[in-house]
């Protein structure tokens, strides 16, 4: 659902990628096609040149189309648009040509030797497999249609180029996986090292982020919407939910009786504090947006920006259910922690005006999960009992 299209970086070397990618599509086709029919002068001078020429206005067309797609935001399209669109256009000419001349079977350009090894550079299986198989699917049509046995050369050496690539694919996919996880065990300590900064304002809060993330994280595979690398840096941003705290005084975080207005203002200051802090952090992404609406309700009376209904965005409003919940289930310095069964029904009775109705839903069916890892927590030792006093109380 959420995928890492805007991550700066990511968009930057795409871009480099695709760049070359033409540049170099383009080069070895025109200087093939020069040889071809200029220099190599004893092999298809037969061939009807016009129909070579639409074959060439096509081509270009392709051009300002692909950087049409970058402009839209669509540059994750542009290498399937190019490679499926040569393939489509070489399979209508080369048709043309072959249906109606008595010529024995020969196609082919050294460009697509580039199309197949230069497919790992996007660092992207699926494209691998869309040009691989494209390739392939022309020259077997081809061998059928024309029935040539000359079309089986085409197949085997896109195949034997196609088994080099994959190597390739593979290679650099293990390169990029290694400095992903470097990259992931140092924004973990980062994030570790803020969560404790958090926890020694509010004892009471201690393991509350660690929590929270486990329960979203558990009711976002629920919804079956999410990757593996989205719930990666989904997980960071349930851990760092409430880093705006840090701007909270003392004094009113930890304040054990009702607070006053003033007081509750300044606490719903939070979420949009936390969220100008980390709006740089590379590798969070749209996730930000749990730290800034991860009060928000259903009904447009939570906060910062009353946001209602499908407004909020989805990621905030899944940990909206798992920040009540931990909140209530844990024990704070104006109350004691609530049974898991009251936790519970308080969520189902705000269905619909506190939570998403449907995440609500997906809630019921793993709130036995959640039991198991609340029964099984290793709780800190509670700090210094107090006289619990009820204050209006404001989820995490």
């Amino acid at each position: 659902m959420y995928r890492q299209k805007n991550d700066p970086t990511l968009i930057n070397e795409e871009q480099r990628a695709v760049k070359w990618f033409l540049a170099l599509f383009y080069f070895i086709y025109a200087f093939y096609e020069i040889f071809y029919h200029t220099i190599y002068k004893n092999i298809d001078l037969t061939l009807p040149r016009e129909i070579n020429i639409w074959m060439y206005i096509c081509l270009g067309l392709l051009l300002p189309i692909s950087f049409y797609l970058m402009k839209r935001d669509k540059l994750y399209l542009v290498k399937y648009f190019f490679v499926i669109g040569y393939i489509i256009i070489s399979i209508i000419n080369e048709s043309l040509i072959f249906s109606r001349d008595s010529l024995e079977y020969q196609s082919g350009n050294a460009v697509e030797i580039l199309l197949v090894l230069f497919s790992p550079f996007f660092v992207n299986t699926r494209f691998f497999w869309v040009v691989t198989t494209g390739l392939v699917t022309k020259y077997i049509f081809f061998g059928v249609m024309l029935q040539s046995i000359q079309a089986l050369l085409p197949v085997t050496l896109i195949i034997v180029l196609s088994g080099i690539a994959y190597i390739l694919l593979r290679r650099f996919q293990s390169y990029v996986n290694a400095i992903k996880k470097s990259y992931d065990y140092q924004l973990e300590g980062i994030v570790k090292g803020v969560i404790a900064t958090i926890e020694l304002k509010d004892p009471y809060t201690r393991g509350h982020s660690e929590r929270v993330a486990y329960y979203a994280n558990s009711l976002a595979r629920e919804t079956g919407m999410f990757t593996y690398e989205e719930l990666n840096s989904f997980n960071y941003a349930c851990l760092l939910h409430d880093i705006g705290k840090v701007n909270i005084p003392d004094s009113i975080l930890m304040k054990p009786g009702k607070l006053n207005k003033e007081e509750f203002e300044i606490i719903k200051t939070h979420p949009r504090v936390g969220a100008k802090a980390i709006e740089k952090v590379s590798g969070l992404g749209k996730n930000i947006e749990i730290v800034k609406y991860h009060h928000e309700r259903w009904d447009g009376k939570g906060y910062p920006d009353q946001l209602k209904g499908n407004e909020i965005p989805y990621i905030a409003r899944i940990v909206s259910i798992a920040d009540a919940f931990d909140a209530m289930t844990s024990s704070r310095s104006y109350r004691a922690a609530l049974p898991v069964e009251e936790a519970y029904k308080r969520i189902i009775e705000g269905k619909g005006t506190q939570f998403d109705p449907e995440l609500v839903e997906q809630f019921k069916k793993i709130f036995s999960e959640w039991i198991i890892f609340h029964e099984n927590y290793e709780w800190a030792n509670t700090p210094p009992s107090q006289e619990f006093s009820i204050r209006k109380e404001v989820t995490s």
